[in-house]
């Protein structure tokens, strides 16, 4: 009987690969045949799987965003039944800084993903599409955190959402070490204790 080959294991561990390049050496490494030596293939191996370059890129790009979006969930699921809407904001906003081995892998695998878009058209349209996604989930977080009264109703929802976003600013002087990590945490819980404020 044939071995049945685990496809998309095999395409989750040629972008795990390709982050550890991107991590490693740097985006400008990022080629097929280097990718392919990291993953223990051959690049006509790492070719049945991804024609493009491009493409290896896009899908790595989103099974980043998958694990973010884990990592929020599980995080999410330790807060309890019904966490204070701060709570969820801080662990998101959290979670897009390079603060542990698996965010760091997937903010620098961001980070090259921007560069690409900047050049591409397609990743660019990609790279929108999951950014205005990720924007509208927060607003939808501080939407209904004003409607239930946690944040006052005088705040503009859209202003409030960027001003959170700004906070992953942080991730270029964290990885430059201009501020520590928990300086940037520091940050962020004095933002959203003044935007939970109803004084």
């Amino acid at each position: 009987m044939p071995k049945q080959v685990d496809h998309r294991g095999r395409r989750e561990a040629i972008a795990r690969a390709l982050w550890r390049v991107v991590e490693q050496r740097g985006v400008t490494q990022l080629t097929m045949r280097v990718v392919a030596q990291e993953a223990g293939m051959s690049l006509g191996q790492l070719q049945h799987y991804f024609a493009s370059r491009t493409a290896m890129l896009s899908f790595a790009m989103d099974f980043a965003s998958e694990q973010t979006s884990v990592r929020v969930h599980q995080g999410l699921e330790k807060l309890g039944d019904r966490p204070h809407p701060r709570d969820v904001l801080r662990l998101t906003l959290a979670e897009m800084l390079p603060l542990h081995a698996d965010s760091r892998a997937t903010s620098r695998m961001s980070t090259a993903y921007v560069l690409e878009a900047l050049h591409d058209k397609a990743v660019h349209e990609q790279a929108r599409r999951g950014l205005v996604q990720g924007r509208a989930l927060v607003e939808q977080l501080v939407r209904q955190a004003i409607a239930d009264g946690h944040i006052d109703s005088g705040r503009d929802p859209a202003t409030e959402t960027n001003l959170l976003l700004a906070l992953t600013g942080f991730t270029s002087l964290i990885e430059l070490d201009v501020i520590e990590p928990q300086d940037a945490l520091a940050a962020i819980d004095v933002h959203l204790d003044r935007l939970f404020s109803r004084t």
